[in-house]
This record gives structure tokens, C-alpha cells and sequence, in this order.
């Protein structure tokens, strides 16, 4: 570590081993492997790329400009790539030219995508909304968006994929109702004369706990990470392997007196003259401010508590009497196999999901590709090659 003053490790041969389990879970429905949000905060391409060497064949990224990135590196037509969130003002036509397949949700979005087509047609997946309220068509709109595809489709212009929507996960009950709403959508659209070739309905969640949601696709993200999102289930519990581990190396050490105000506000002072070690890792690298009292990094195989508050670059760690040097490891989180807290930990104690922890680690914390997974095309990525 003392080559780095931080650094999110991301352990590729994790992410391989959960996609392997993922996938035999969902055997025999279609993964696509979730990447939003630049992977969860590992790195697209990387764990793109990875993923593709695995044999995935479905990835789904936010948006367009991040399914470009993906065909620019190399992941070609063969790996379909699902994007759902556009832009506005969005020329669709370099997403229909790398066949990105396309998320549409409304008339006036549909007729955008119509309009770019050129050569060939745009792979096009309808969206219902069947509670959410986030994506999708509602019961209302969705007859005339089938409507407008069936004559956008009969004219060459489209080629229709699929159907999804995106559940609520609120209740049992909540989510067999939105299933069967969207069940009623698709046989509304077949009834019209539109032929739903594929559906998918489940993401994370569901497709783990409701194997009759699973149609013929299930969208997987967390879990491939080692985030499980089923409250008071951790990772071990699933056999999932956590695949960010966030590390700092002690930048400087400082002994104080009994009574020391620490760091802003003062809101935490020594019980005995002890030992503070600085730690170059703070709220703008996704640390949160108000850690104090509810969050502690491990240094050689013990837990230490944060010391005050957390300021914009670094915060200050209590290691009383122990012998904690400069250029020391700091695990903030990881796989917990070293006493530190797992990212779930995080996020109980911040009251907030594992997923949220890993996508704020800031650009600045530099991410380390690990295992013999990074290898192959992730090498030749990470050496500038792809």
C-alpha cells in the first residue's frame, strides 16, 4: 500500500466465481449482468470485459454513451447490450449503428429511435410500468406504444426484442400484482399483433427470491458484486465473494494527551493520551462526514474507531497504545476476513444499502484489478490496447 495513499481493490476472480453461481442459480434463464453506475463503482470496461470472457452474452448499462463505450473496446455484436435511460435530445443513430439494443418506454421516445434508423433495424425493448413509476408505459399510454411499434416493425424500421419492467420489491403481494399487470400488457400486445419475442421482469432481488418472476431474463447486478440486497443477508450467507475491498495506507502518526479535541467541532476527545494515525481518505472519496460513532477500519488485524468528524481528504483514527506505523494497511471494507467491516456492515450502519457504498467511492480512489482474471483482454484494456 505505500505506493498508493488509497485504493479500491477489485478482486475479478470474485466477480467471475459469483457470475458462475449467479448463473447456475438462474440456470436455465438468460443473466444479463447489470453494470450502472461505471460497474457499481468498479469499472466498466474491466468488468465488462471480464464478464464477456466469462461468456456472458447480455449486458445492461444505463445509457447510450455507456454502451458505446463498450463496443469501443471491443465487446462486439455478439454480447447484446441493454440500455433504458436516454437523454432528451439523443441522436439514437451510433446506438442503432452498434446495435445497442434500446429501452423505450413512450410514442415520442419510440419515434426518435424511428427516426435515426438507417441501415438496419433498431432492437427495441418495450417497457410497461407496472408500479414503479420510474420507467415504462403506464396501462394507460402502453396501447399506444404497441400500437406504434407494430407499424414502426411491419415497416423494417424496428426489430421488437422484448417487454420488461422493473418491480417495486415492496411486498409479496405488491410485486404478484405488478407481474400479472404486466403479464395482462403482453397479452394485450399479442392480441394487438405484436409478437413478444422475450420478457424480462426480475432484477437482483426477485430473481433470487421469486424464481416464477424469472421469465426469460433475469437482470442480476448486486449480487454479482457480493451485495446481496435481502435485509440481514450477507454475502458468506449466499456464497457470494465480496469484490471491492477499499484500503488507505497511514499517512502520518501523532501521540496526544488525555482530552484532545479531534478534527472539526471537537466531537470526539481522547479518553487517555493515546495514538492518532491519519488515514488520506475523506468524504469527497465517498467516506461519509458523520462516520464517527458508527464506522471502524481495521489496521494489522484489529478494528479502530474514527475519531471525529470525517473532513473532505482524511480523517483520524484512535489506536491507543498499539504499534501502528506509517505506510500501514487500512481496510475500510472488504471481505471481512481481516476483522474489517464487509461494505453491508457500511451500510447498515450508515442506514443505507451496500450498493450505495461501493457507487460512491469517488474517481479519485484508484481502482486495482486483481486476480488472474485480469488477465486476457482486461490486461490488454488496462495496458491501453482495446
Amino acid at each position: 500500500m505505500t505506493a498508493s495513499l488509497r485504493q479500491a481493490a477489485v478482486d475479478l476472480d470474485a466477480y467471475r466465481a459469483n457470475l458462475d453461481l449467479v448463473r447456475e442459480w438462474m440456470d436455465p434463464v438468460e443473466l444479463m449482468a447489470i453494470m450502472k453506475a461505471d460497474a457499481y463503482g468498479h469499472g466498466l470496461e474491466p468488468i465488462a470485459l471480464a464478464a464477456v470472457d466469462a461468456g456472458v452474452r447480455w449486458i445492461g448499462v444505463l445509457t447510450v454513451p455507456a454502451a458505446l463505450r463498450l463496443r469501443a473496446i471491443g465487446v462486439d455484436e455478439a454480447v447484446r447490450v441493454f440500455t433504458w435511460q436516454h437523454a432528451p435530445d439523443l441522436d439514437f443513430r451510433d446506438a442503432i449503428d452498434s446495435a445497442v439494443d434500446l429501452g423505450v418506454s413512450n410514442v415520442p421516445e419510440l419515434q426518435r429511435v424511428v427516426d435515426a434508423v438507417d441501415h438496419r433495424p433498431a432492437r427495441v425493448h418495450l417497457g410497461f410500468d407496472s408500479g414503479l413509476h420510474r420507467d415504462g408505459a403506464t396501462p394507460e399510454h402502453w396501447p399506444d406504444l404497441v400500437a406504434a411499434a407494430l407499424e414502426a416493425q411491419r415497416a423494417g424500421r424496428i426489430e421488437v426484442v422484448a417487454a420488461y419492467t422493473h418491480l417495486a420489491e415492496s411486498s409479496d403481494d405488491e410485486d404478484t400484482a405488478s407481474v400479472a399487470a404486466f403479464d395482462a400488457a403482453v397479452e394485450q400486445a399479442e392480441d394487438a399483433g405484436l409478437d413478444i419475442p422475450m420478457q424480462h421482469v426480475a432484477a437482483s432481488l426477485a430473481g433470487l427470491e421469486r424464481k416464477e418472476f424469472r421469465k426469460d431474463m433475469v437482470r442480476m447486478g448486486a449480487n454479482l458484486f457480493g451485495i446481496p440486497g435481502a435485509d440481514g443477508v450477507s454475502a458468506a450467507d449466499l456464497g457470494l465473494e465480496a469484490v471491492m475491498t477499499l484500503r488507505a495506507a497511514v499517512a502520518k502518526t501523532k501521540r496526544v494527551p488525555v482530552g484532545t479535541g479531534v478534527s472539526y467541532d471537537y466531537t470526539y476527545r481522547t479518553a487517555t493520551e493515546t495514538t492518532l494515525v491519519l488515514v488520506p481518505v475523506g468524504y469527497a472519496d465517498g467516506v461519509p462526514r458523520l462516520a464517527q460513532g458508527r464506522l471502524e477500519v481495521a489496521i494489522n488485524g484489529k478494528r479502530y474507531p474514527i475519531a471525529g468528524r470525517v473532513a473532505m481528504d482524511q480523517f483520524l483514527v484512535d489506536v491507543g497504545d498499539d504499534d501502528v506505523r506509517v505506510g500501514d494497511t487500512v481496510t475500510l471494507f472488504g471481505t471481512g476476513e481481516h476483522a474489517e467491516m464487509t461494505v453491508l456492515e457500511w451500510g447498515a450502519a450508515l442506514d443505507t444499502i451496500g450498493e450505495e457504498i461501493v457507487c460512491r467511492i469517488g474517481a479519485r480512489v484508484p481502482r486495482v484489478y486483481e486476480g488472474h482474471e485480469a488477465e486476457g483482454h482486461v490486461a490488454e484494456y488496462l495496458r491501453g490496447e482495446r
